[in-house]
């Protein structure tokens, strides 16, 4: 697995709230509330990460899943119709998500949790499938999987030895 970790001090970020959890905790006096929020963050144009903040008010569960995205950031390449190289299956736990390449004007078809990682990673036109668990969180990890598995045709030719006119033919 490779892990392309970017510098988020110069990218402007946007993030998205995928969900926010309830957890109660019950102890000797009653329940103990606290919030966890899954926050996925991207520039919109290569870049995008996942992260889980836990905390006992939701703006500060939000705040810290934040951070923890942008620590995580990975940078995806995208081809020239602002979609993927190639299609793949995303994995992680028992959620799998299917990316394929769609052709300029398809848009983003996907689910919830797939959708808001592909929309702020700049991905304009994929399709998707969700495989196994809804799992929100998992589903949102497996999709930052299969983007982070990605290799561009350049990598592809240099590990085949071949051109990439040859790759791509």
């Amino acid at each position: 697995m490779k892990r392309t970790i970017v510098d988020a001090s110069q990218l402007e970020l946007n993030e998205k709230v995928v969900s926010i959890k309830r957890v109660t905790k019950v102890v000797k006096g009653g329940r103990n509330f606290r919030f966890t929020a899954l926050v996925v963050v991207g520039d919109g144009n290569g870049h995008v990460g996942a992260g889980l903040g836990k905390a006992t008010e939701i703006p500060e569960a939000i705040r810290k899943g934040k951070e923890d995205a942008t620590k995580k950031l990975i940078s995806v390449t995208l081809d020239d119709n602002a979609s993927i190289s190639h299609d793949l299956i995303g994995k992680f736990g028992s959620a799998s998500v299917l990316l394929k390449r769609a052709p300029e004007g398809t848009g983003v078809i996907a689910g919830g949790p797939a959708r808001s990682v592909l929309e702020l990673a700049g991905i304009k036109n994929i399709r998707t499938k969700s495989l196994g668990s809804n799992n929100k969180q998992n589903v949102v990890l497996a999709t930052i999987e299969g983007l982070n598995n990605l290799k561009t045709p350049e990598e592809v030719a240099k590990l085949r030895g071949k051109s990439v006119e040859e790759i791509l033919a």
